[in-house]
């Protein structure tokens, strides 16, 4: 994957909200590091452009955003949008939750996360085995045949 060129800036402010994570980013977090999740390699707090991702996994081009109270007021929402869109321009889906969502559903975020996830990751185009295949499938074809 091509790597977009990050201003100094942004890289030492990511560096500095990975030391500061909210007590809702951290315990995302322990769920995300070290694939844990469906095998998945997610980043925390990523530089991408003018932006900086919450937890992003580029192999399925998704990014998690956790929101605190700030993101309550109406600028701060219109902000996202364009942010959001900008991902989206990207081919990254966004998710969004709410710090009160992790710290009161851990689990069901973390589900939401792997179905988009899974919903998200490239197909796996495999050949079936020699003689394999569906067996129940092969026979409807032979009684279609037979009729025939």
């Amino acid at each position: 994957m091509p790597h977009n060129e990050v201003s100094k800036i942004q890289r030492t402010r990511a560096k500095q909200l990975r030391r500061v994570m909210t007590r809702a980013e951290t315990l995302l977090w322990r769920h995300l590091k070290a694939d844990r999740l469906a095998g998945l390699a997610f980043r925390r707090q990523t530089p991408m452009g003018h932006y900086i991702a919450d937890f992003v996994a580029h192999s399925c081009k998704l990014i998690v955003e956790l929101d605190g109270e700030s993101h309550d007021f109406e600028e701060r929402i219109r902000h996202d949008e364009v942010r959001d869109a900008w991902f989206v321009s990207r081919g990254y889906r966004v998710l969004r939750f709410t710090n009160d969502d992790v710290m009161k559903n851990l689990e069901g975020v973390v589900l939401t996360i792997a179905e988009a996830a899974e919903q998200g990751s490239p197909l796996s185009l495999t050949l079936p085995r020699k003689g394999g295949g569906n067996p129940s499938a092969d026979a409807s074809l032979t009684d279609a045949k037979d009729k025939a």
